[in-house]
């Protein structure tokens, strides 16, 4: 099956997870509080729906548009804009009714299912699956260091001792960890045997993402081929699975990160020398409009630095808080980089999503995604935008400690301006997509 086929699927049913749970949300504390929830629907039922169903005073449905989904509360300005059921007098059973303590409940609702379910699945992933862990020892030839970072110190060929003092069990994640969580110092080995303990910058995430280092670090890995796939150009060439590169074009490319370079930023034919059993030869080769010559490389980590963390369920359940309460951070201090000119460009819509899932079905890999996905949708719900349930907090609490219950007028005012912004940004992020589709 194709994994553009595969990827879609995951990400239908992980939103149809969150967007029922989160709607489930709403309606339970809804219910329990006595207000009526005249429609309950899996995505949005614009003209028709594709099923509904009436069960009790709740009408259930899936809609055709697969925009999210909705309840609609009864005596509640929401994006129904029931304005006529709003002019009539209000009745015991209606959201408008109710004291503003149960309505605030009502609407955090979602938002909490979402990250309650987020904790959760990370939870019951490290309880099934547990976790990798990556020792400095899996990288014997050490990490290639991106130019902006070797200015601070580190040399080419290094390797990580320490990270603000702790040994790091997966250095895999070391480069989020520069980019978004700050550190204030890493000991490094270098190639000569020596040990270094580099300070850096507060600044340092911020100044590597303008730059575009968003992997500063990454294993080096040497340019010996595993795979050369038929019919492309490195395979017409003559070259094979064995073969070590030395050089391309007169420049040293012993080491994959240089290859890749020299590669990507050459025009015109390669002149590519390779060793094969002891003995050197030249093949010349042109790579494909994108730049590419069709060549695989295998990693050499080396077992004794890797190994896998099992959990119990009594270990897996802090451990699992503690994942998603750092999936959150790492979420929102990423924020920051939206604020410049390159972070505007990389906001996506439904493309991006479906980016995170696997090109084949994995079940770690999906509910990885979709405990990633509830999480962001928390935090982006209870965000204090009109038309999100975060629009409904702020007035809501507004309403409490001031005394003054906005105007139905103004909530309808504010729910309309809510609505276009968010219409904005879909089209944005998705437009975004499409570019990048077309273009990148």
């Amino acid at each position: 099956m194709s994994p553009i086929i595969v990827k879609t699927i995951q990400l239908f049913l992980s939103l149809s997870i969150l967007i029922v749970l989160h709607e489930l949300g709403h309606f339970i504390p809804a219910k329990i509080f006595k207000t009526r929830v005249e429609k309950f629907f899996l995505f949005f039922d614009v003209k028709y729906a594709l099923f509904k169903k009436k069960i009790g005073e709740t009408v259930y449905g899936i809609g055709w548009l697969p925009l999210g989904g909705y309840v609609k509360i009864s005596g509640m300005i929401d994006e129904s804009m029931d304005k006529e059921q709003m002019a009539q007098p209000a009745q015991p059973w209606e959201f408008r009714s109710k004291p503003a303590w149960q309505r605030l409940i009502i609407m955090i609702g979602g938002v909490t299912v979402n990250l309650l379910l987020g904790f959760f699945i990370y939870i019951m992933i490290l309880f099934t699956w547990g976790t990798p862990e990556v020792r400095s020892e899996a990288f014997p030839n050490g990490f290639t260091i991106a130019e902006e970072l070797q200015q601070y110190g580190f040399r080419e060929g290094d390797n990580i001792l320490t990270v603000d003092g702790e040994t790091p069990t997966n250095l895999m994640d070391l480069n989020r960890m520069l980019l978004i969580r700050g550190i204030e110092e890493v000991e490094v080995k270098h190639l000569d045997g020596t040990s270094e303990t580099i300070a850096l910058p507060d600044s340092l995430g911020t100044y590597l993402y303008k730059a575009g280092a968003t992997n500063p670090i990454n294993p080096r890995t040497p340019s010996t081929l595993d795979s050369v796939p038929l019919q492309m150009p490195a395979a017409m060439a003559g070259l094979q699975a064995g073969d070590k590169v030395i050089s391309i074009n007169g420049e040293d490319a012993t080491w994959w990160h240089q290859f890749t370079s020299i590669v990507r930023n050459s025009e015109g034919p390669l002149d590519l020398v390779y060793e094969r059993s002891g003995v050197l030869d030249t093949v010349q080769l042109a790579a494909t409009p994108d730049r590419q010559i069709g060549v695989y490389v295998a990693n050499t980590f080396n077992a004794d630095g890797l190994s896998q963390r099992n959990y119990s369920l009594a270990e897996a359940i802090p451990a699992g808080i503690e994942y998603g309460y750092w999936t959150l951070h790492d979420y929102v201090a990423s924020l920051k980089f939206l604020f410049t000119k390159k972070g505007a460009t990389e906001i996506g819509g439904f493309g991006t999503i479906a980016q995170l899932f696997p090109e084949t079905w994995n079940w770690q890999g999906f509910w990885m995604s979709t405990a990633l996905i509830s999480i962001i949708l928390a935090f982006m719900n209870i965000l204090p935008i009109p038309a999100l349930d975060g629009g409904h907090v702020m007035f809501l609490l507004y309403e409490m400690i001031s005394g003054r219950k906005p105007s139905d007028k103004f909530m309808e005012y504010a729910q309309m301006v809510g609505f276009f912004i968010l219409i904005g940004l879909l089209l944005y992020a998705n437009g975004n997509d499409i570019y990048r589709a077309i273009f990148d």
